[in-house]
């Protein structure tokens, strides 16, 4: 597994959010495995044990006797029984590997687990006190590629399809993935599909055009728009903000220290707008571009622009007034215009939510409770209208034409979509590029980006040198996990 940069959902993510039994701070050490019969050992399958026996007041009871008081304190035993059922939710039972071997430290932990339900890889991990009775101080589990001795052999084409049909059959029977898959080889569609319900209300199934919420993937869009008024001349990667966007925007802090290029690689040192006076305020507040003035415009630098890395929206919706002044043109009629349609992304917007929009998936999380779960929809809790920094709304072959139009030459030239898919180290941002996350493995390099959020969960995953595309949308939280692991264990195929 190749864990990604700053928690950045790329593709072969470790995926944590939502899966983390508890928050608490486990010492890694992935070379030091565990002699069997360790006290971390006998803990871990004593957890194995009760995942398997999917029995709720079980395991609250083993989590209020076998944690430690410090443990408790950050994980209660409430939250503790809500996420071991999200877990058991989409695992189901777990295996450890026959295979598996340990030798190391007494107190820590890391199992490879195979879930038969899912025919998913999970690493657990857990640490212990030093002293009897070994009480557990950590504990968590996450999706995780195949070991190495348990990946498959060379696949393909057919093979790689026949694989994921057969797996998203099987997820599709057990309610396990609500979405869209689309994927690809160069310009052929090698599979598609849709799968589980846009509107659990009124029994509405997914369909190849529902229109999914693709969260942060916006940013690609946006920077694909800034890199055309650099080919224009109507824009430089070093102007300063402040050339483009006054007072009103941007603190003066800001507006002398951070460049373009610090806004689209996340290293301008600022923050994210979704904050407790965002979180506490009405959405209908936010809607078009300048709205969203009064949550971005006192934020300033953290650290000196280009010596650090750190996730900004803050900083990336900038980018949406600063193409406005550049091209006279609003953000929204610019991307419609310039990337939407030389793209042929018929379904693609960023839509007013409060209006009755054709083919939309409404988003949803499971809520567990003690007498099982329930779904909560995602309404009242993201933006009316999506902008440059996420929140849009596409389809996966929608997703599919803007990464063949990218690949061609039809949104800007081939030079310029290499720097915009290159990471760029002189800035401390060594797995993005210009708005595209990077993830250089040793037969390929992946390129795209993720969104996330109550509700969405969305992935798009370009291969360079295989020519392999993918895109996974789904209105469920964490929906696509399953699927994009599965998917990233078999793309590109070894050697290619």
């Amino acid at each position: 597994m190749h864990q990604k940069h700053n928690g950045l959902n790329f593709s072969k993510l470790v995926i944590l959010v939502g899966l983390i039994l508890f928050m608490g701070t486990l010492p890694m050490h992935s070379e030091e495995k565990e002699t069997p019969g360790t006290p971390a050992e006998k803990r871990a399958r004593e957890v194995i044990d009760l995942i398997n026996q999917a029995n709720p007041k079980k395991w609250q009871e083993y989590i209020e006797e076998n944690l430690t008081k410090e443990f408790l304190e950050v994980a209660s035993s409430e939250m503790g029984l809500t996420l071991y059922r999200e877990t058991c939710d989409i695992f189901g039972r777990v295996k450890s590997d026959p295979a598996y071997k340990d030798e190391g430290k007494d107190y820590e932990i890391m199992m490879n687990l195979l879930s038969p339900d899912t025919d998913s890889w999970v690493k657990l991990t857990v640490a212990v006190e030093e002293e009897p009775p070994h009480k557990i101080s950590s504990i968590g589990l996450m999706l995780t590629d195949p070991p190495e001795d348990k990946r498959p052999e060379q696949l393909s084409d057919q093979d790689i399809v026949n694989t994921l049909a057969q797996f998203m059959e099987n997820l599709a029977k057990g309610d396990k993935f609500s979405g869209t898959v689309l994927l690809a080889k160069n310009d052929k569609i090698l599979f598609k599909g849709a799968f589980g319900l846009a509107s659990i209300r009124y029994g509405v199934p997914n369909k190849l055009d529902t229109k999914f919420n693709l969260g942060s993937m916006n940013k690609m869009f946006t920077a694909v728009a800034v890199a055309q008024l650099v080919e224009a001349g109507k824009l430089s990667y070093d102007d300063p903000v402040g050339k483009y966007l006054d007072a009103d925007w941007v603190h003066p802090e800001t507006a002398q220290k951070v460049k373009i290029k610090h806004l689209l690689t996340h290293t301008s040192g600022l923050g994210n707008f979704f904050s407790k006076e965002f979180v506490e305020s009405s959405r209908l507040m936010y809607r078009g571009i300048d709205d969203w003035k009064a949550l971005i415009n006192q934020d300033k630098p953290k650290f000196e622009p280009g010596t650090s890395w750190s996730y900004s929206n803050s900083g990336m919706f900038l980018l949406g007034p600063i193409i406005e002044k550049a091209s006279g043109q609003g953000y929204y009629d610019y991307i419609r215009e310039h990337i939407y349609k030389p793209a042929g992304m018929i379904n693609s917007g960023c839509f007013d939510n409060d209006r009755p929009i054709p083919n939309l998936a409404i988003g949803y999380e499971k809520r567990y409770t003690a007498e099982g779960f329930y779904w909560r929809n995602n309404i009242f809790d993201h933006t009316v209208k999506g902008g440059p920094a996420g929140g849009g709304f596409s389809t996966v072959e929608d997703l599919f034409r803007f990464a063949r139009a990218l690949h061609e030459g039809k949104l800007v030239s081939k030079e310029t979509a290499e720097v915009l898919t290159t990471p760029k180290p002189e800035l401390n941002s060594r797995r993005y590029g210009y708005g595209f996350g990077v993830t250089e493995e040793e037969n390929d390099t992946e390129v795209g980006h993720t969104g996330g959020y109550t509700g969405i969960s969305a992935v798009l995953t370009i291969f360079k040198k295989s020519g392999y595309t993918y895109a996974v949308l789904s209105n469920h939280s964490n929906g696509i996990d399953l699927v994009w692991v599965k998917l990233s264990s078999m793309l590109p195929p070894p050697g290619s």
